[in-house]
């Protein structure tokens, strides 16, 4: 990684965690990749009299979101024509994702959505994200090709291939070995550039139903030999759930835990249909959870036991799914459907969430000194422009923003201490290009559902 000038930030206000109370006139001094000093703006200006100086005293400087579990290729599906609404989460997969998406897919229609997709998550404010790729058809080489375009945005990224043996045991092995090759390959490229290598990869497979007893505990020992997570949709609706019960003679989470499975190298995304007694095994064991309040409407899922999991101090960030990519919704998803769901406004407060935004996120990930401002921390940042109509201070600043700012209100995004979004642009960013790709990559994939009509 190339060494760059030391900068301070000087921001109205700066969060450097949200356990932690917003400071006012507080900023910070960035050097290289990582945080360098954090203090007072007088005490700043004292200290490092000669470092160049941005002014930003309509803004917050917040810690950039991690969003920990995304499909950037679900983008191309938005729209597409289809012959009936699927009804329930079966029919949801079986009917539609499956068959009309994902099958379909081919390594240039996830490059193109990747790209697009990477330039919207840096505009919404996330600095590291999570990707899993279903696309039986599109490996080997798959995991290759999506990298390419991640190292372009400069994001902080983990992708996956999502295995799973619902074409065949021949494919589901094929894509547990995509994805140990990008593993490998990450960490010899991170040996070569500790500090510049933003991509890694971990083992990632489907669910119960798609996946023999076998095949998980193959990809569990992978997981393991490689030192890395072992990631799976977990209970997303009734359906896994009734499989497992079932099928095994006990619900999911029993179900992993019985396969040596659910511990603290364990992500669950989802989790929505677990009862207390799941919960508590969650938390029993280390698993890690996250949660996708919008996507989890959209599938007809159910609402997860999100406060409870929260409380049960297990490891939580938040995902979008690759249904709404606008993080502040999502965020906005989480502060109020439990509300709702408990009927009780105390429920998730906005701290909580932008936690589960920021620091809970790169631990539910596994992943060091992301997510807060603190020294020694990697300057992984995001300025956001506070113009709002009533007063912004300390004692609201977390309702406020998370209730009423947008990607708009995002006027700059540093990732790994180099700047990616400045005066509101992403740099580098050919929006009209970038649209046209994905739109005839969109094509494409709709077109097929037309010749099949």
């Amino acid at each position: 990684m190339e060494k760059t000038t030391p900068i301070i930030i000087l921001p109205r206000w700066l969060i450097t965690s949200p356990n932690k109370d917003p400071e006012f006139q507080w900023g910070l001094r960035v050097v290289n990749n990582s945080i360098d000093y954090i203090g007072p703006h007088h005490k700043l200006l004292k200290k490092y009299p000669q470092d160049p100086v941005l002014e930003v005293l309509d803004g917050v400087l917040a810690p950039g979101f991690v969003n920990t579990h995304t499909h950037l290729y679900g983008v191309l599906s938005h729209g597409i024509p289809l012959r009936k609404a699927p009804q329930g989460f079966w029919a949801f997969l079986e009917e539609f994702w499956w068959p009309l998406v994902e099958n379909r897919l081919d390594q240039e229609m996830i490059c193109a959505a990747t790209q697009l997709r990477c330039a919207q998550m840096l505009k919404s404010g996330v600095t590291t994200f999570f990707d899993c790729t279903e696309a039986p058809n599109a490996i080997p080489g798959c995991l290759d090709a999506q990298a390419q375009e991640v190292k372009k945005s400069g994001l902080r990224g983990i992708l996956s291939f999502e295995a799973s043996e619902r074409i065949n045991q021949e494919n589901g092995c094929l894509g547990l070995e995509e994805n140990v090759n990008f593993i490998r390959k990450c960490v010899e490229e991170k040996k070569a550039d500790p500090d510049g290598t933003l991509l890694s990869g971990l083992m990632c497979i489907h669910t119960t139903f798609t996946c023999s007893e076998d095949f998980i505990r193959k990809a569990n020992a992978l997981a393991r030999e490689n030192n890395v997570l072992l990631h799976a949709h977990v209970a997303e609706g009734t359906y896994e759930p009734e499989y497992a019960l079932g099928h095994f003679g006990k619900r999911t989470i029993p179900y992993y835990e019985g396969l040596g499975v659910a511990g603290p190298q364990f992500l669950a995304s989802q989790c929505v249909q677990v009862n207390r007694e799941e919960v508590d095994l969650i938390a029993e064991t280390g698993v890690r959870v996250s949660h996708m309040p919008l996507s989890n409407c959209e599938v007809g899922g159910g609402i997860a036991p999100i406060p409870d999991i929260c409380t049960a101090g297990v490891r939580t960030g938040l995902g979008t799914d690759g249904y709404i990519d606008n993080f502040f919704e999502v965020m906005r998803g989480a502060f109020l459907i439990h509300k709702a769901a408990r009927q009780d406004p105390r429920v998730m407060p906005a701290n909580l969430v932008w936690y589960l935004a920021t620091e809970g996120g790169a631990n539910a990930l596994d992943l060091e000194k992301i997510g807060r401002i603190e020294k020694g921390w990697k300057a992984d940042i995001q300025i956001i422009k506070a113009d709002l109509p009533t007063p912004l201070e300390g004692h609201n600043l977390y309702e406020q923003l998370l209730l009423y700012c947008n990607p708009e209100n995002v006027q700059a995004v540093m990732v790994n201490g180099q700047w990616r979004v400045r005066d509101g642009q992403v740099l580098g960013v050919d929006w009209d290009r970038m649209k046209a790709r994905t739109n005839k990559a969109a094509q494409k994939l709709w077109q097929q559902e037309e010749n099949e009509a």
